[in-house]
């Protein structure tokens, strides 16, 4: 039974770390919701149309989750799994207002 507090980021003292599971050559830039891992993780799922060379899905990444949550993409960077499917992005700011936004925009139907 997953535990209904659960969210799929953590505050850290910059901000927010949030688990997200890549796709690239995703045929479409989207955020396709949340999804829980055989470990009981959630992780967002979200899919680019970039290839996973040279960085390039990363930064399609960094600049899909800037638009969606109204950021700037200097707020956010690859903390872990820079080379992995299941990466960690860190969001800069205030962690509180981050929380909040990212509960509302999780809501929406995702």
């Amino acid at each position: 039974m997953t535990d209904p507090t659960a969210r799929p980021w953590r505050i850290t003292k910059d901000g927010i770390a949030l688990d997200i599971r890549l796709t690239p050559r995703g045929g479409r830039d989207a955020i396709d919701g949340i999804e829980t891992l055989a470990d009981g993780r959630l992780i967002v799922k979200a899919r680019v149309r970039a290839a996973p060379t040279e960085g390039e899905a990363n930064t399609a990444l960094i600049r899909l989750l800037a638009q969606e949550l109204g950021l700037s993409r200097s707020q956010l960077a690859i903390a872990s799994g820079a080379t992995a499917r299941l990466k960690t992005v860190a969001l800069r700011g205030e962690s509180g207002a981050l929380a909040a936004s990212l509960e509302t925009w999780l809501g929406k139907g995702r």
